[in-house]
């Protein structure tokens, strides 16, 4: 795919002050704050752990470790991406956070969020209890749709799934601090990435990645703010922006955000990527139709071709699909003998080889009835 997007971010203090009482950063963003332009494709956003030493310099590790991974050797922004490749800029990371580790008992960490556009559609990741929305904006909050939101990896978000807390008790929690995956240096096992591919990305669609400090309001935090800001009677994009500014102008922690608006998207885009050393896999990207109906199977020309290693980000879906339910592509049945006509049923009886009949036999028939015609002739003089 291509893309044309617009880019925004929001990189703010909130309350949050250092020992000496100045206002303390610890998120960190690629590109950095107000660097973001329009041939951008690959937005990181690292919220530092609070509390820990060093939060500041974890999250700025992660995000120049793994942007210097992805964007190495000039690689084309739009060109393929695969889980070999996010996977090898999450090693990088956590070995960089390796090299960083200053011996403190409570050791620097950061979540991580992350999100990149490229050939097959977008792959989303994270760690940590930031966020990415994938938001499709309707004429009011009502019409617009939350396609896909990261599950926080939180103690609180545990009890609510588990039934030991409601959402309204978890905003109130003094557990709600409490994350159960992140990036912190020499770490005995280090903690897997939620990963979510897409290629349902329409010409409108919003990415949103936030800090937890964004969605310390109830209903930024339930989405149903962001539906609102999000449609299009939350105004232009600097409207938007500036409507964030000013929701979260008095949040106690840090909050962090970026804004890519995806203006208009080429589904014809064929790559070459990569499904391993020497195997090349190439993924041709048909231009998306309008979305189906849900009885209706779709056919898929040409076929995607790939292995295990390769994205599911190349996947075709409806338009109108946000489960991840992947189009089945039909072939007619063959026809079977109860579907066909009887006159076009042959079976192999009618099928075999025409019975051949000797000479002998036809000339002892015919003896045998010139006897009956002399004997018939006989009979016949004899009554005369």
């Amino acid at each position: 795919m291509k893309f044309t997007l617009k880019a925004y971010s929001i990189w703010e203090f909130g309350q949050r002050k250092d020992a000496q009482g100045m206002p303390h950063q610890e998120d960190s963003l690629y590109p950095q704050f107000g660097q973001a332009h329009d041939g951008d494709r690959l937005f990181i956003l690292c919220d530092g752990m609070g509390g820990h030493d060093a939060g500041e310099v974890a999250s700025a590790t992660v995000c120049e470790a793994m942007s210097q991974a992805i964007n190495a050797n000039g690689r084309d922004p739009e060109g393929a991406f695969t889980p070999d490749d996010l996977s090898h800029a999450l090693q990088l990371a956590f070995d960089a956070l390796d090299r960083k580790d200053n011996g403190a008992v409570k050791k620097m960490g950061t979540t991580m969020t992350f999100l990149k556009l490229h050939a097959g559609g977008a792959t989303i990741a994270h760690i940590g209890d930031s966020r990415v929305y994938h938001i499709r904006p309707g004429k009011t909050a009502d019409d617009t749709a939350i396609l896909f939101e990261t599950e926080d990896h939180s103690l609180v978000n545990d009890l609510i799934k588990i039934g030991e807390l409601t959402r309204e008790e978890a905003r109130f929690s003094r557990q709600r601090n409490i994350i159960t995956r992140a990036m912190q240096p020499n770490m005995e096992r280090r903690p897997k990435a939620d990963v979510h591919h897409t290629a349902d990305i329409q010409s409108g669609d919003y990415f949103y990645l936030c800090s937890d400090g964004m969605l310390e309001q109830p209903d930024m935090e339930s989405g149903e703010a962001l539906k609102a800001i999000f449609s299009e009677q939350g105004g232009t994009d600097a409207d938007r922006v500036r409507t964030l500014l000013q929701a979260t102008a008095n949040n106690r922690d840090n909050h962090t955000a970026f804004i890519v608006h995806i203006l208009s998207v080429d589904h014809t885009a064929e790559v070459v990527a990569p499904a391993g050393e020497d195997t090349p896999v190439v993924m041709t990207q048909p231009v998306m139709t309008p979305p189906l109906a849900e009885d209706t199977p779709a056919v898929v020309t040409p076929p995607v071709v790939m292995t295990s290693e390769t994205f599911a980000s190349a996947e075709v879906t409806p338009a109108a699909n946000t489960e991840d339910k992947p189009i089945v592509a039909s072939t007619p049945a063959p026809a079977t003998l109860e579907a066909m006509p009887a006159s076009q049923v042959r079976t192999s009886a009618s099928k075999g080889m025409p019975q051949k009949r000797t000479s002998w036999f036809r000339w002892a028939v015919l003896f045998i009835a010139a006897l009956i015609v002399a004997a018939a002739a006989l009979a016949l003089l004899w009554w005369m």
